[in-house]
């Protein structure tokens, strides 16, 4: 089903996948008060739908919207609190690019009235329908996996330093997940060889924290991938001859080997511990 860039794939496998970032959409009246398209695009998670196309064969209910970030960030607490404070970050409605380039021509950012108009029309649809297949599946297991799927260009420097490791598993310093999931997420991407951390720079967004209560029946993770393990990243500013880079099948197959074996370690941690 679907509805205002929202598509929901209803599975019956005990597995959520949340796809918060991948939209580009932007309405023409919201497009002509942006300062480039391409600015307003850039900080998109890239490809992350190709990486999963698989989710839909293991049965995984896979939540998605099409609307670009800069419209508004579904994955951002409404009320304003910081995901980290003190660290740069960008708003519900953001008002600036990753690198800190504003989006908005002068005088046009958005006021208090059309943030909560576009609340209203993306951010708590897309809530909605978390919440709606969250209560189906629990219902029918007693317990589920929500795992929220990002992916950022590996080096942002206003963000972070350096380069970031390949796949960035966050569980809000543990509070959101089981740790023997965590555990197996973590000891699935070091032995692929690839880079990886739990909880380092990003620990889990808003869906992340506001949705994992393993008491509760739910282990939310998130999984934050650098680009460079699917596509060409540019080791300098991005450009709009430079980014986005092409989905690059071939240099993207052990990342996603890794992801179809993560994917599975969660479904079989839900078979294991499944409430008596």
């Amino acid at each position: 089903m679907s509805s205002d860039g929202l598509t929901v794939r209803q599975g019956s496998a005990p597995l959520i996948v949340s796809m918060p970032h991948t939209g580009t959409d932007i309405p023409p009246d919201i497009e002509s008060q942006l300062t480039s398209p391409w600015l307003a695009r850039k900080d998109a998670d890239w490809w992350i739908d190709r990486l999963y196309v698989f989710a839909a064969d293991l049965d995984a209910t896979i939540v998605r919207t099409t609307i670009s970030r800069t419209v508004i960030d579904v994955n951002r607490d409404p009320t304003g609190i910081p995901l980290y404070p003190g660290a740069a970050t960008t708003e519900l409605c953001p008002t600036t690019t990753f690198d800190g380039e504003p989006l908005y021509r002068p005088g046009l950012e958005p006021d208090v009235a059309e943030i909560a108009r576009r609340r209203g029309r993306y951010f708590d649809p897309y809530h909605e329908a978390l919440i709606a297949q969250i209560t189906r599946l629990r219902d029918v297991y007693g317990a589920i996996i929500l795992y929220d799927a990002h992916s950022i260009r590996s080096r942002v420097p206003r963000l972070f330093d350096g380069e970031l490791p390949q796949f960035n598993i966050g569980t809000n310093s543990g509070a959101s997940c089981d740790p023997r999931l965590t555990s197996s997420v973590g000891a699935i991407c070091a032995a692929s060889g690839l880079t990886h951390v739990v909880n380092g720079r990003f620990k889990g967004g808003y869906i992340t924290r506001r949705y994992g209560n393993p008491v509760g029946g739910v282990d939310a993770i998130q999984m934050e991938l650098a680009c460079r393990g699917y596509m060409t990243d540019p080791t300098d500013l991005p450009t709009p001859e430079t980014w986005p880079a092409p989905f690059d099948p071939l240099s993207a197959a052990p990342m996603i080997a890794v992801l179809k074996q993560i994917l599975t370690a969660c479904l079989i941690h839900s078979r294991e511990h499944r409430p008596a």
